[in-house]
């Protein structure tokens, strides 16, 4: 692990995305709240922040952070017959927290997966990554 100790503890936060995309009679399965294994967006939600917090435990050399916020939405694409998720982490720490908002899209979108495959073993999971991130010396990134 990288050494953080002579880094300033400042306020850190990431954002991340990603989305999966399906049949459509997948998608009206999840928005009409009709999939077999139940509320998918709600577990993957639980899903998505469990995994925020068990960072540290799946990614090698990442450091355990102590986490004050996870934010997890969901959103419907129609046309592209997809659900997008977007996380928010934020911390109070010596490192950034984007391993911790990827881990969180990723894990989300996968429990997705997990919940709908019977119907659609097609879905593919794509663009997950970081669209934003502040605090540190590194200072703001956007994403294009």
């Amino acid at each position: 692990m990288v050494d953080v100790a002579g880094k300033d503890v400042t306020h850190r936060v990431a954002r991340a995305t990603g989305r999966i995309v399906m049949q459509p009679a997948t998608l009206s399965l999840i928005v009409n709240a009709e999939a077999n294994k139940g509320d998918v967006l709600g577990v993957a939600r639980v899903a998505a922040i469990q995994a925020a917090k068990r960072t540290s435990e799946l990614i090698p050399l990442c450091h355990p952070l102590p986490l004050t916020r996870i934010a997890v939405e969901f959103a419907p694409d129609p046309d592209a017959s997809a659900i997008v998720i977007e996380v928010t982490a934020e911390t109070l720490a010596r490192t950034g927290v984007e391993m911790e908002a990827l881990t969180a899209a990723a894990v989300g979108l996968l429990t997705v997966y997990d919940m709908c495959k019977a119907a659609d073993r097609g879905m593919r999971i794509e663009g997950v990554r970081v669209i934003e991130k502040s605090g540190g010396k590194s200072g703001t990134f956007t994403a294009a």
